[in-house]
């Protein structure tokens, strides 16, 4: 019997071939000038087809929006013709695609920004983190407050990047709300200190996540919507005063979306998947209504087991995708994995990105 990890289901209207997903995974590649994608994308995307669902690498919605090297755009009509290419070939090999929209807010640096000013963020709150600049990696600079004017166009931002996903070819996008990037900095009292209709309780930190949610599913249906939420990840010094509190009043405001899936970093974004006492994200699972999406160091056994036991309904892989674009025929076959070079994982070029075999490379 087929385990039920590796037949169809649909996520929203986005029908998928199996139940593992390539998680979002940033390699640094695209042109840092123009923000397009290139052939080594076309190439890396297409040999991974075999997914049931690629999330693209993080895709910043505005050029404020930018807080690493070499990460893309999705706002410009150059980015919607470069990821045409990309979306077209994931396509032909038979497979589905999303573009993740992000906004870094305050991770990111006054050099990656438009005439050196300083990121924005809910507050003039500095992260206790680092990011990757021409210079290498450094401390993120300090952030300043944006206004309600700011939110307002941020919003349109996302709204307008979801119309250009669609017309660049991709299936749907998923609003990355997770690890400590700007829709997380609202949520999360540690980076929102705001004292308006934006900050303070939760019901009002919520309330960019609901706005931009509600822009991107008028625009192209919640059913092309997915969304990504870390509700315990300290992920580029994120913090959070009630964690558990705050997704309970999230969560089950989501079903009325009636979204894609929602995507669940379950633990701390690449680490640990245990929790405090109090903490629990099986107890949010119970209040989604729609289909979940489970991530964070699972194997081949915990997500047969995770999809049987109906704990998800969908299972993402993100560092076993870079060493095996055939990462669903291994797990069917139950094959050794390639292992990833860690040292090409940021920035460079086909190797480390486009060179792993796959299993009939290595029986040829």
């Amino acid at each position: 019997m087929t385990e039920a990890l590796f037949t169809p289901f649909a996520a929203g209207a986005i029908a998928l071939q199996n139940r593992i997903v390539m998680a979002p995974l940033t390699r640094n590649r695209a042109d840092d000038e123009t923000g397009c994608v290139n052939d080594l994308h076309v190439e890396y995307y297409r040999q991974r087809a075999g997914a049931g669902l690629l999330i693209t690498e993080a895709t910043q919605i505005s050029p404020v929006g930018k807080g690493y090297i070499q990460t893309p755009g999705i706002h410009s009509e150059a980015q919607v013709a470069s990821w045409k290419r990309v979306t077209d070939a994931v396509h032909e090999a038979g497979g589905k695609i999303v573009v993740q929209l992000w906004h870094v807010g305050r991770i990111s640096h006054n050099s990656l920004q438009p005439d050196g000013q300083a990121p924005v963020a809910p507050s003039a709150i500095a992260a206790d983190s680092m990011t990757f600049t021409q210079a290498g990696f450094e401390k993120t600079s300090e952030p300043r407050a944006l206004s309600v004017e700011e939110i307002a166009a941020t919003v349109a931002d996302f709204r307008h990047a979801a119309a250009l996903a669609i017309e660049a070819g991709f299936d749907g996008v998923e609003v990355h709300g997770a690890n400590g990037y700007l829709i997380d900095q609202f949520l999360k009292t540690g980076a929102n200190q705001r004292e308006d209709d934006y900050g303070g309780s939760i019901e009002n930190r919520a309330r960019f996540l609901f706005e931009v949610l509600d822009a991107v599913t008028d625009e192209i249906g919640g059913d092309r919507t997915g969304l990504r939420l870390s509700p315990f990840s300290p992920a580029n010094g994120i913090s959070d005063e009630d964690p558990q509190a705050d997704f309970e009043y999230v969560v089950p405001k989501l079903n009325a979306y009636g979204l894609a899936y929602l995507h669940v970093v379950e633990g701390a974004t690449g680490g640990s998947r245990e929790l405090p006492e109090g903490q629990s994200f099986a107890a949010l699972h119970a209040l989604y209504e729609g289909p979940y999406m489970a991530n964070n160091g699972y194997d081949r056994a915990m997500a047969i087991e995770a999809v049987r036991d109906g704990a998800a309904d969908l299972v993402a892989f993100g560092r076993p995708f870079i060493g095996n674009p055939d990462l669903v025929d291994r797990l069917f076959r139950d094959a050794p994995l390639n292992e990833p070079d860690r040292d090409t994982f940021y920035g460079g070029g086909a190797k480390g990105y486009v060179d792993y075999p796959t299993l009939e490379d290595e029986t040829a």
